[in-house]
């Protein structure tokens, strides 16, 4: 009976999935946003931060190893063999390299005269009246040379704290820009006193809530608007999850908030995510989960009601290539 020693084992835990698949099957990886990554085989097991999950499934790890056993099916004996056969390649858990610090966001050169991204956000079905108040008070602008659409987040002081990036090319990509602070994450916060705060996982998503509440007639500019930028992760044990950044710094500078409405994708993250929030805040605040009644997130629910068919340039020149073959 084959036999491995303790420490090798120790030892092959400690690679994460990411340093594994770049030494033995590049190819797999498929870059999402950011430090973001996915698989080639399953789009929807994301890597990040060190840890995996794979969503449509519902099971995760933070190990090689445990990829391996739960997603490819090898016993543990072959699985740690894998591993160690390349740990020498594999540098993340010899000298892991410390992280870049940053005195301010790094903005790259931007322009308010939105070309690309005004027609991007107006194919996604957004207002033209609030994509141009965005602009007017400096909280949306265009990379001047991709012309991605940058979505900026000051402090209380109105320095600026925070720049999410989203591609409009077709590549769907979006990050967040290096010495980003998530705290500020981009928001539209009313002037008048409101006890409820709606938190969105995306720019995008919140500014789509604003335009449906403006199609009926109401001010969107009294309501308490915040993105997470980006998908809310508990832990496993959700009594021992955080809270997100952009929100738990909200809660902190509006201590008269008394109802959190989450507007989280329809799907196991955005329900995941949920469940711990109310677990986590509802000793204090009503805590409502409100998903989208149609499609996956609120931009999908307001072009299925505007019936628009979004279609990005990547994916027509692809269908456009297939034709013509």
């Amino acid at each position: 009976m084959a036999y491995i020693q303790p420490e090798i084992v120790a030892e092959a835990r400690k690679v994460d999935l990411l340093s594994y698949l770049k030494a033995t099957d590049p190819s797999e990886l498929v870059k999402c946003d950011g430090n973001e990554y996915c698989t080639r085989s399953h789009d929807s097991l994301k890597i990040s931060n060190g840890k995996w999950f794979w969503w449509s499934r519902g099971i995760g790890g933070a190990s090689a190893l445990d990829y391996l056993i739960k997603v490819r099916g090898m016993d543990f004996l072959s699985a740690v063999e894998s591993v160690m056969g390349k740990a020498v390649e594999i540098p993340s858990f010899i000298s892991p390299k410390p992280k870049k610090t940053y005195e301010r966001v790094y903005m790259p050169i931007h322009t308010p005269m939105l070309n690309q991204a005004k027609k991007y956000l107006l194919a996604r079905g957004i207002d033209e009246g609030i994509i141009n108040e965005c602009v007017e008070q400096g909280m949306i602008t265009e990379h001047a040379r991709s012309g991605a659409v940058l979505f900026l987040g000051f402090d209380e002081k109105g320095d600026l704290k925070h720049c999410c990036s989203r591609e409009t090319d077709g590549s769907s990509g979006k990050k967040d820009m290096a010495g980003s602070d998530k705290r500020y994450a981009f928001k539209i916060a009313s002037n008048d006193e409101n006890l409820t705060v709606r938190v969105f996982e995306s720019a995008i998503d919140l500014l789509s809530y604003a335009t449906m509440l403006k199609e009926i007639g109401k001010d969107y500019r009294t309501e308490n608007l915040i993105s997470l930028s980006g998908i809310y992760l508990p832990k496993k044990k959700i009594e021992e999850s955080t809270i997100p950044m952009p929100l738990e710094h909200y809660l902190a500078t509006h201590p008269n908030t008394k109802k959190i409405c989450l507007y989280l994708d329809n799907d196991f993250a955005g329900q995941r995510g949920a469940d711990a929030l109310q677990v986590i805040l509802g000793g204090k605040y009503e805590v409502r989960y409100i998903p989208p009644p149609e499609g996956k997130d609120y931009n999908d629910y307001l072009m299925i009601t505007k019936q628009i068919n979004f279609k990005n340039e990547r994916n027509e020149n692809r269908e456009n290539s297939d034709q013509n073959r």
